[in-house]
């Protein structure tokens, strides 16, 4: 079977007065129709770069340096920019981290919904007005006639994003990609918006990538889910497998940082120690051997994907040895 979006080795690169420093390295994986699939790790992991590098919105300095990135069979990093622009914000489209900068300061929410609606669905205007008001209804706005008259600074957080949805979802995407939607958001608008982007997308099939740093969000929301860690994707399995059998010890480290209701006063809160490297060209070996309990002497060799199961895989020769016992966790 066919995978709707298909990366292949895909490295990203950016160039400064430096050199040239590899923010993505050599990643593989795909998303297959109505299939979410969670990118999780650290800030600084590349997990952003990683999706505006599918979207083709690198910023000045950054480039796609190997790789290939299939969607439905086509190679998005060879298309030529117009015939990428048809994909953009109709087939494809992207949620981003803070919408404030994301939506035009000078332009009503109504005039940004719509253009998007007119552009990609060729409605008249009458038509397209209609269908943006039913989406904001769709995603909780309490106005939507209202809203579409405001600009996006006289909106809270949560209608801002709100907002970036319903223009997400504006013309029936085949694949979402949602880059940390709930980030400077509170807890219970970060829930909500979470209930909503997984109603929407069972209500509509599409297909979804969601890429966050907090690897508890994802439980009730992942089919799949790939683990990042300084530009490589070190784990990947299904959502209970991943819960349930940890398999890189960055992985385990990340689910130990997470409190659970079924915690008891004596648990401490696991932090990990040290920081994701700001540079790995130099590290030949396990990017995460030097915060990593479990190092050995192999750690310092190139690692390879070791199978542990059905569609999981994971970067650490140590784990796939037996080195590290199954059940220690903390």
């Amino acid at each position: 079977m066919s995978h709707l979006l298909e990366v292949q080795g895909l490295t990203t690169a950016f160039t400064s007065d430096y050199g040239e420093s590899v923010s993505v390295d050599h990643i593989h994986f795909h998303v297959d129709a109505g299939e979410v699939v969670c990118i999780v790790g650290e800030s600084g992991c590349g997990k952003s770069v990683t999706s505006l590098s599918i979207m083709g919105l690198l910023r000045r300095g950054g480039a796609v340096i190997d790789g290939s990135v299939l969607f439905d069979g086509k190679n998005l990093l060879a298309m030529p920019e117009k015939e990428l622009d048809k994909l953009r914000g109709d087939q494809i489209t992207m949620i981003f981290q803070d919408p404030l900068t994301s939506l035009n300061p000078v332009f009503t929410v109504g005039n940004q919904i719509t253009e998007s609606i007119r552009t990609h669905m060729h409605l008249p205007k009458e038509e397209a007005v209609k269908r943006a008001e039913s989406l904001l209804q769709k995603v909780g706005m309490p106005d939507p006639k209202g809203t579409m008259k405001k600009f996006p600074h006289t909106l809270s957080g949560g209608m801002r994003q709100r907002v970036m949805i319903a223009m997400a979802l504006s013309c029936n995407p085949r694949l979402l990609i949602a880059d940390e939607p709930t980030t400077a958001l509170d807890v219970t608008i970060q829930a909500q918006i979470m209930e909503l982007l997984g109603g929407l997308q069972k209500e509509t099939g599409m297909s979804m990538i969601l890429i966050t740093h907090d690897i508890g969000l994802v439980a009730n929301m992942a089919d799949r889910v790939l683990v990042m860690y300084a530009g490589q994707i070190i784990e990947e399995a299904p959502v209970k497998e991943l819960f349930e059998n940890p398999c890189h010890p960055y992985t385990r480290a990340l689910l130990d940082t997470v409190p659970t209701i079924k915690d008891g006063a004596e648990r401490e809160l696991f932090a990990i120690p040290g920081i994701v490297p700001e540079s790995y060209d130099d590290i030949r070996g396990c990017r995460f051997a030097d915060r990593c309990r479990y190092r050995r002497g192999a750690c310092d060799n190139p690692q390879e994907d070791y199978v542990f199961g059905p569609c999981h895989r994971a970067k650490c020769i140590v784990m796939k040895e037996g080195g590290i016992p199954v059940h220690e966790h903390g």
